[in-house]
């Protein structure tokens, strides 16, 4: 299990074919659904989440890629500027997760926050990183872009 999380960092083989998988394809629509806790976990993944907007083969389809990611449960833990949300994890792939965050925000992905994940796990709103929107319900995101057409991928 450790080498397949390991794998996930990895960069994309420069002959991938997804020949079959976009056959018929005209755009890519995603929605990422996290939930997950370990910042080191979400770096490693987050590598390939970012391959679903930058892949070349994705941006030479008839339109451009549109991607959205949306935090609830623990993972919201890790949005907060407040270190004693995530004490137990290394402070570096902390930053570096909210790095990566600002760069996909700046990117175009949109990325939302579930406030009542944040008010159930007694993060303050005030606290959280200024690129996350922030969301009532992050499940009404999620329902509300697979109803536009976007693929949900559960990032557990």
């Amino acid at each position: 299990a450790v080498l397949a999380v390991a794998s996930l960092g990895q960069p994309r083989a420069a002959n991938a074919d997804y020949t079959n998988a976009l056959k018929g394809v005209s755009q890519v629509k995603a929605v990422f659904d996290v939930s997950a806790s370990s910042a080191f976990r979400l770096n490693l993944v987050f590598k390939a989440v970012e391959d679903v907007y930058k892949d070349e083969t994705v941006n030479a389809l008839a339109k451009a890629p549109e991607a959205a990611v949306v935090f609830h449960g623990p993972a919201v833990k890790l949005l907060s500027t407040d270190a004693k949300h995530y004490k137990q994890q290394n402070q570096d792939e902390v930053k570096k997760f909210q790095d990566m965050l600002r760069q996909m925000s700046a990117d175009g992905v949109k990325v939302e926050v579930c406030q009542y994940a944040l008010e159930v796990l007694k993060v303050d709103p005030k606290t959280v990183i200024p690129e996350i929107h922030q969301v009532g319900n992050g499940f009404v995101s999620i329902v509300g872009y697979e109803t536009q057409g976007y693929s949900v991928v559960v990032i557990p």
